[in-house]
């Protein structure tokens, strides 16, 4: 298998920037590893743009980056494009990769690039972020396009590839600027591994959170109310309330106390805080009596009030406070996508404080929390650390001994992670959980944070053993990462057959006739006591089209009632996960489903 990139101290290079700049390293081969993968699908971003170009001889071209879901362009044309369009692109471009034309990379000065383009105000929207006086250039046919690469020698090389959906992006992420046209793919080096990724897809669809949402009626969406900001309907308000409940319990049982902030802070504590500095573009500000306020992005201000409002011994320590925090973030139009982006939701917020030899055994707890909750639902996870990002709070000691700190625990425990650089939040280094889902995609959820950085700016402090105050060390600590995010991950994971703990509706009885109905409202009631939620279906429809209807509700546990139900005071039951029908007396049934829910504590 012939070369076609060259790796170096984790940096990419296509062969003919490796010969250009004498660069000699590890081999890349076209064996779908991350690195080829990487080549492949920025190559096949230029292909694409080719295709728009000679489909829309118009169009411009903004960047064309290779993501986590494949790759994208943006771009603009005169024409609208829609999913619709795709397949039109995918023909030329399969016509592209059949002229066999070469990949050419080749280097010019700033300026000629500027004249070059001087009538393109997406390309000079570009060089307007570049400060190298050469730049590179790819060329294939007819199509160029300012790049620093790596690309693949020849597109007869791009084969295997699939365009997924069109977006509209702002230029540049600034909302404030033009919205432009932006198409997502994904390629591979063998049909086989895109077939997989494409049925991928196609199971993604059916189990999308947003159709799911409106069919199980758990929430909705309204421009009247705004972009961003959920509407919790019965359903979806019964089934966050379950799942809260077990969480809080949870939480008690390992010693942490249920505190609550306010939404609304002096503007002055996100300055102390450098909130203001290093997030306040994603922050929503109003002034009150002359005074500006910022509503709260993040729990953690509030929480180390709580801490700082009575003195703390070191026998106190570790602290825990945690809060179902509602929190408000200024997220772009563009960004938001159902319940996994928006603007308003409620963190399973903790933070603990803790001395600096209590910091590993606190980390472990946590850990230990997290795998049990997310053994509870199902989902295999993994682990990173993420490290100092470029705008970032605390001097490169603080980073350093933090980041190895936080290693240090996980290598001793044999803890196996990944690192994710440039990751952390601006305060401090943290541990992300990344959750597996049924059909193999990963997601961002849980996350542990090592802080010293925030106790010190507000001058948070405990009396330790020597009768002398010292700083805590504050870790920000979070499971599911928010309510709305993880349900809507939950919805496509179990494709809304929810577990029986949390279920909208666990229960649904089907009376025969008017004369059971009676009976099934004792049943309901009871159910109620029990902290269980059911439904009785006795519409004016026909036996079985109320079970079928019963079905797809996808609710656990299906109930006929008749005469002999009534009569022997039992139930017919029809266990949809278990693909079983069973008889039983009213008492086994409600012990039953009693023993089911005790299953879910943590």
């Amino acid at each position: 298998m012939e070369p076609i990139g060259v790796l170096k101290d984790g940096q990419i290079y296509d062969l003919q920037t490796a010969e250009a700049l004498n660069i000699q390293g590890e081999d890349i081969k076209a064996d779908n590893s991350s690195e080829s993968l990487e080549i492949l699908r920025h190559s096949c971003a230029h292909m694409m743009a080719q295709a728009i170009k000679e489909l829309y001889p118009e169009a411009k071209f903004f960047v064309g980056p290779v993501v986590k879901e494949g790759f994208y362009y943006d771009f603009k044309v005169e024409s609208k494009i829609s999913d619709e369009d795709l397949p039109t692109i995918e023909k030329k471009m399969k016509e592209i990769a059949n002229r066999k034309l070469p990949i050419e990379r080749y280097e010019t000065s700033k300026e000629e690039i500027l004249t070059k383009f001087a009538n393109d105000e997406l390309k000079q929207a570009v060089l307007k972020n570049i400060t190298d006086d050469t730049l590179t250039l790819y060329k294939q046919g007819d199509f160029e396009d300012l790049c620093r690469g790596p690309h693949v020698p020849n597109t007869r090389m791009i084969r295997a590839f699939k365009l997924t959906r069109v977006a509209g992006a702002y230029l540049g992420g600034d909302e404030e600027n033009e919205m432009i046209t932006r198409i997502y793919g994904i390629a591979f080096f063998d049909k086989k591994e895109l077939n997989d990724y494409v049925r991928m897809l196609e199971e993604a669809k059916k189990r999308d959170h947003r159709k799911l949402g409106t069919e199980l009626e758990l929430f909705a969406f309204n421009d009247d109310v705004g972009a961003g900001l959920p509407l919790w309907l019965p359903n979806g308000a019964r089934l966050r309330s379950k799942l809260e409940h077990i969480l809080y319990t949870a939480h008690r049982v390992r010693g942490y106390e249920p505190v609550r902030g306010p939404e609304l802070l002096k503007s002055t504590m996100w300055d102390i805080s450098g909130h203001n500095a290093n997030y306040g573009k994603n922050m929503y500000y109003t002034t009150i009596d002359e005074q500006k306020y910022g509503m709260k992005p993040m729990n953690c201000v509030g929480h180390i009030q709580i801490f700082k409002n009575k003195l703390v011994s070191y026998k106190d320590l570790p602290m825990k406070l945690f809060e179902y925090g509602v929190v408000h973030r200024h997220e772009m139009s563009g960004a938001m996508h159902g319940l996994f982006r928006v603007r308003e939701f409620a963190q399973d917020d903790a933070h603990i404080f803790c001395t600096q030899a209590q910091i590993k055994d606190v980390i472990f707890e946590v850990l230990e929390f997290v795998d049990t909750l997310l053994k509870l639902f199902d989902f295999k996870y993994e682990i990173e650390v993420s490290t100092k990002p470029k705008k970032a709070i605390g001097d490169d000691i603080f980073w350093e001994t933090t980041t190895k700190g936080i290693m240090d625990a996980l290598d001793e425990n044999n803890i196996p992670y990944g690192i994710d650089e440039g990751g952390g939040a601006f305060y401090g280094p943290k541990i992300d959980i990344k959750i597996l889902d049924a059909i193999g995609r990963k997601w961002q959820c849980g996350t542990v944070q090592v802080d010293m950085n925030l106790p010190s700016r507000f001058n948070a402090e405990f009396i330790n053993a020597e009768g002398e105050k010292e700083q805590p060390v504050m870790i920000h600590r979070a499971i599911l990462g928010s309510f709305e995010r993880f349900i809507g991950i939950l919805t496509e994971h179990c494709a809304g057959e929810f577990p029986f703990a949390i279920a909208p509706t666990q229960v649904i009885f089907v009376p025969i006739a008017d004369t059971h109905v009676e009976y099934a409202k004792e049943l309901e009631k009871e159910l109620l006591r029990d902290g269980m939620d059911s439904k009785i279906f006795d519409m004016n429809e026909s036996l079985n089209k109320r079970i079928r209807m019963a079905e797809k509700q996808r609710v656990p546990m299906i109930v006929v009632i008749g005469d002999e139900e009534v009569e022997n005071k039992t139930v017919a039951l029809r266990d949809r996960r278990k693909r079983e029908q069973s008889n039983m007396t009213k008492d086994e049934f409600i012990l039953m489903l009693n023993e089911i829910k005790k299953g879910s504590r943590i």
